[in-house]
């Protein structure tokens, strides 16, 4: 009996400990609530908010493949060391960006990060003086690599770090010769920006752009704004290390179907901010024939054009062109670009020249 009394009594212990050991078996820990990205659309279309903040992210971009070509003597007479330069190559781009916003008690607090690959087929970017049209910038970039293209931040009107100046905003069309070799370097700004009136003053390290000139400061101002159909912009930059400067005077109308704007450029010597010549006049009508297709001619005279010394002298050089841009869906663009130039030298050992340039470009953006 005392027997049976004690299995009895071991078997129901056993259950208890059994009973309590599952029980303790299926409780698990709370988990932690899923936190999905979320829409932001505070600054407008594609930001997100970074999970876990109060910071809304953009990225965008783009992917191009384009041939430049040119031909005519332009391209035999004046290459570099008398030699002929390349009449097409190829190159393609890879550009990313990315945009972060949030607020605070001064404004919107914004910093922008721009990574650009390039890869120049043929051995590098053309070396004519004026380039394949659109190419402007090919130079500075070099064959093959990878730069940090922006990388700044704003708060409250005031840029600092590496952006695009004022001068890189030339007009829509590709034919003409508005901004210098380079338009992007390190500096710090202050614009103030509404509907109607904006105005700004940059402090710009320049880069060592020619004439062995080194980097230095330069001074770079901007006044501009819109009433209407109509708007006007009127910048000029001194750069102190080549003591000289340059302004540009711009504006525009909406007229009929499309878009018709004017420009002159005055330059007191060649310089970072402009190099091309003393003096210059553009005009162009980018004509939107419907919402896939827009056709932009454009014309542009310059007078006392830099020659091979890097001085300005007696010659002249007129361009003409057409751009064609055509939406084959949404986010991908057909461009095309043809421009005439003909250079009148006036500088010894330097033919005239007389040539076509321009290209043919594939653009995904995203």
């Amino acid at each position: 009996m005392n027997i049976k009394s004690l299995l009895l009594g071991s078997a129901a212990a056993f259950a208890a400990v059994s009973g309590a050991q599952a029980a303790d078996a299926i409780v698990a820990a709370e988990p932690e609530p899923v936190e999905y990205v979320r829409v932001c659309d505070a600054y407008g279309t594609g930001y997100f908010y970074i999970p876990g903040t109060e910071t809304c992210l953009k990225i965008g971009g783009y992917l191009r493949f384009e041939v430049g070509y040119g031909f005519g003597d332009g391209y035999e007479n004046n290459g570099p060391g008398g030699a002929g330069d390349q009449d097409w190559e190829s190159h393609t781009r890879a550009h990313v960006s990315f945009d972060a916003k949030s607020d605070t008690e001064y404004g919107p607090l914004t910093s922008r990060i721009v990574l650009e690959s390039n890869y120049y087929g043929g051995g590098g970017p053309a070396t004519h003086t004026t380039e394949f049209v659109g190419w402007s910038n090919a130079a500075a970039y070099g064959t093959d690599n990878t730069i940090i293209d922006e990388a700044y931040m704003e708060l409250a009107g005031i840029r600092a770090g590496r952006f695009a100046s004022w001068w890189d905003n030339d007009f829509s069309g590709e034919s003409d010769l508005m901004t210098g070799n380079d338009t992007k370097w390190n500096a710090i700004r202050y614009e103030y920006d509404s509907d109607s009136f904006n105005a700004g003053l940059s402090l710009d390290e320049l880069p060592a752009d020619f004439d062995g000139a080194e980097s230095g400061l330069g001074i770079d101002a901007m006044i501009g704004g819109k009433a209407g159909v109509f708007t006007w912009q009127v910048y000029g930059g001194y750069d102190a290390a080549m003591q000289d400067g340059s302004v540009t005077a711009r504006m525009g109308a909406e007229i009929g179907p499309g878009v018709f704007e004017l420009a002159g450029i005055y330059s007191s010597g060649p310089n970072t901010y402009y190099q091309a010549s003393e003096w210059s006049v553009i005009a162009q009508y980018a004509l939107k024939i419907n919402d896939k297709f827009t056709i932009t001619p454009e014309a542009q005279y310059s007078g006392r054009i830099r020659e091979a010394d890097d001085e300005y002298h007696g010659g002249s050089m007129w361009r003409g062109g057409v751009t064609l841009d055509y939406k084959i869906v949404d986010d991908l663009t057909l461009h095309t670009a043809a421009t005439y130039v003909a250079e009148n030298h006036d500088f010894p050992g330097t033919d005239d020249s007389h040539y076509v340039e321009g290209f043919v470009r594939l653009e995904r953006d995203f």
